[in-house]
C-alpha cells in the first residue's frame, strides 16, 4: 500500500474513533494518542502511520467489544499481533538507519 493510501485509512479510523468517543465516553484510545502520530501528519514515515493504524484498529475494536464482544476481541487480538509486527519492523529500520516513506 502506498504512503498516501495508508494516511487516508489512517484518516477514516480517526474519524471511527472520533465517532466512537462521542457515543462511548468510556472508550480509551491512550496507546494511539501516546504515539503522537496524526493522518494530518504527512512528514511522518510511511512505517509510522502504518504501526498507528494498528494501534488504533486494536483500541476501537476493544471501545466496540460492548457492541459485539466476540467478534471485536478477534479483530482487537489480530490488531495487536500487526502492531507488534510493525514496532519490530520500525526498530529493525532505525538500528539499520533507513526510514521507509
Amino acid at each position: 500500500m502506498h504512503k498516501e493510501e495508508l494516511i487516508a485509512l489512517h484518516q477514516f479510523m480517526f474519524t471511527i474513533k472520533e465517532n466512537l468517543q462521542k457515543d462511548n465516553t468510556n472508550a480509551s484510545f491512550s496507546e494511539y494518542e501516546g504515539l503522537k502520530v496524526l493522518p494530518t501528519q504527512t512528514h511522518k514515515s510511511k512505517m509510522e502511520h502504518k504501526h498507528a493504524i494498528f494501534i488504533l484498529g486494536e483500541e476501537i475494536a476493544e471501545a466496540m467489544k460492548e457492541i459485539e464482544p466476540s467478534a471485536a476481541k478477534r479483530i482487537s487480538a489480530r490488531m495487536h499481533e500487526l502492531a507488534l509486527k510493525t514496532e519490530k519492523e520500525i526498530d529493525e529500520d532505525s538500528e539499520r538507519g533507513h526510514r521507509k516513506y
